[in-house]
């Protein structure tokens, strides 16, 4: 087995690719790592895979992937985690921001360390305002929400343990939480490691407003997946039959005042004439809802192929 498999999505990166394989081969060259470096062009429009194929005849330790359209840095990274045959699989950003040189203390964390994952953090940034801002935010909630105390999520410099990368999924937007899913895969050793950030060299940055709130949505997707992706029914049946449960005491409430006013002589208004009527039944109505949805969910999950996928730490014997 290789002792680094270096992740690098591309796309629109022609001019920083030679820079940038050069960099990683002298850093790994003078520590006598034996590496892979995957490549994944993610539909370029530039010579970016032009760029990859010269740089693998120069040097075979350099592989490629190309997508025939822009799938997104989830996807790539996804893709790369599949081909991967590293101890460690390190994640870089092609855009010559993340630096190599960082490579060697990242081996050693993992493989000396025993973490499962390591994050970078770039505590001195070089990016603007429109996108440091929005990062804080993202870093905020997701340490709130995931309990696990990272500085920046988002670091494209981290490095996976083989087993990770191998029992984990990244779609979507999901990259800029994959600390997220290793733990709910059951890897919960996770560390982090202050890294320089580059100032950006060539081309321009591929952040926008989309991902802002694209990002906060994922951020709910992973939570709801994670704890009950599986048990579907504990969520929805749990609120559905809350709502009921309130419909139907607001239903005996407004009978029984129907009821004592009769018994006393008093006049009062039509149960249908009430507002809290209304508020009943949209709260019966809600809670079937809620619970056919839970059953529904129930018999996608049993029909899912990965209904009994669970994440093996260790064998004995088998």
């Amino acid at each position: 087995m290789l002792d680094i498999s270096i992740i690098v999505p591309v796309y629109n990166e022609d001019e920083s690719l030679p820079e940038l394989a050069a960099w990683i081969k002298r850093v790994l060259d003078e520590h006598h790592y034996t590496y892979e470096v995957i490549m994944i062009d993610d539909g370029s429009t530039d010579k970016s895979w032009d760029v990859t194929n010269k740089l693998h005849q120069e040097n075979h330790h350099i592989k490629g992937l190309q997508f025939r359209r822009n799938y997104g840095k989830s996807a790539a990274l996804n893709v790369g985690f599949q081909h991967a045959a590293g101890k460690v699989v390190v994640t870089m950003d092609a855009d010559l921001q993340d630096s190599p040189d960082e490579l060697p203390e990242l081996y050693k964390m993992i493989m000396e360390g025993g973490y499962d994952l390591v994050s970078g953090w770039k505590a001195k940034r070089y990016d603007p305002i429109t996108k440091t801002i929005p990062t804080k935010l993202f870093n905020w909630a997701t340490r709130k929400m995931s309990g696990i105390e990272l500085h920046d999520f988002n670091c494209g410099l981290k490095a996976y343990k083989h087993e990770v990368v191998k029992n984990i999924e990244v779609y979507g937007e999901m990259h800029r939480y994959i600390p997220v899913i290793a733990k709910w895969a059951g890897f919960k050793k996770i560390g982090e490691k202050e890294v320089v950030h580059q100032a950006r060299k060539y081309g321009v940055t591929k952040f926008g407003l989309s991902r802002f709130m694209n990002g906060f949505l994922d951020l709910l997707s992973i939570f709801f997946v994670g704890k009950f992706g599986k048990r579907p029914m504990h969520f929805f049946g749990f609120m559905g039959g809350l709502s009921f449960l309130i419909g139907f005491i607001l239903t005996i409430k407004l009978i029984w005042d129907k009821v004592y006013a009769s018994m006393h002589g008093y006049t009062v208004r039509d149960i249908v004439d009430k507002p809290l009527f209304y508020l009943a039944l949209t709260a019966i109505i809600i809670g079937v809802q809620l619970f056919l949805a839970g059953f529904i969910g129930e018999l996608v999950s049993r029909n899912s192929s990965e209904r009994n996928y669970y994440a093996l730490k260790e064998k004995l014997g088998v």
